[in-house]
């Protein structure tokens, strides 16, 4: 287990700083640090494809790369653009998303009043204060970090789940947030997708979803879960940016992974010794 004074390499042996958790987690899983009949190869590394449907080695490589290097954004560049042929992209990878029975449970709410941009924004801003206050000891911390860039950024959309959920039943008779599951699948496709673009973006959960709702005229069963910020952005961090605020450390990947039982079987991936 990783000293909260420092961030330990995702197989720990010794304990060391890190300039990007998500990049050398990623490359010690890729580069083989696995007992050999686990390991994968580095993406664009030279070798047989799995399969024959594996994409070639430099877009395998563009796809790890785009997923270790999503950030969620708060800051955004003045002034910036995202041009409609583009967010048209961005909303398709978003469609593309896989969703339980097909239900496709997403609606994306673009925003393009400013009045309604600054109303959104003293809802977050209101909770931001509420949520300082439940912080505790926490709470000057908390107050100092910036959680949100609702009147900076290029674009702003609010996404929902749709009304009338529960006449879709495939997939929710026993797990019925399925649906939040797949709304959260077209948020990462999105988030993905505006990475590869250049751009920026920051999921904000600090809202009222009731007060949101009836800002924006929802359905009474329709149920706001993100406001998304997307725009230019000055810069891409190497790390989440809670890290670099101090506010919290990302945990390792064996700390997440067992087999057949829950925490079962994790010596093989830490690469500890059968005996420990």
């Amino acid at each position: 287990m990783s000293s909260p004074a420092c961030r330990c390499d995702p197989w720990p042996s010794t304990c060391q700083p890190s300039t990007s958790f998500a990049l050398s987690a990623l490359r010690t899983v890729l580069d083989g640090e696995l007992p050999a009949d686990r390991r994968r190869r580095q993406p664009g590394e030279e070798t047989q494809q799995v399969t024959d449907h594996a994409f070639s080695p430099q877009e395998r490589q563009a796809v790890y790369r785009v997923i270790s290097e999503r950030r969620d954004m708060r800051r955004f560049v003045p002034g910036g653009i995202v041009p409609e042929e583009v967010l048209a992209r961005l909303l398709h990878a978003a469609h593309a998303a896989p969703s339980v029975g097909l239900m496709q449970p997403w609606r994306f709410i673009r925003i393009t009043d400013d009045q309604l941009r600054k109303d959104i924004h003293a809802l977050v801003d209101e909770e931001r204060m509420l949520t300082a206050g439940a912080l505790g000891e926490r709470a000057e911390e908390f107050l100092a970090l910036k959680v949100e860039g609702i009147l900076d950024c290029a674009e702003l959309m609010v996404v929902a789940l749709c009304d009338d959920r529960d006449a879709h039943i495939f997939g929710r008779r026993t797990l019925p947030q399925m649906d939040l599951a797949s709304v959260s699948c077209a948020i990462q496709n999105l988030w993905l997708a505006a990475r590869s673009e250049g751009l920026g973006m920051g999921w904000v959960s600090l809202f009222d979803p009731q007060r949101l709702a009836a800002l924006l005229a929802m359905p009474a069963d329709a149920e706001p879960v993100a406001v998304l910020c997307l725009g230019p952005v000055p810069t891409f961090p190497d790390r989440p940016a809670l890290e670099l605020d101090g506010w919290a450390l990302a945990r390792p990947l064996p700390d997440f992974v067992s087999e057949n039982q829950w925490g079962a079987g994790l010596a093989a991936w830490r690469g500890d010794d059968d005996d420990g």
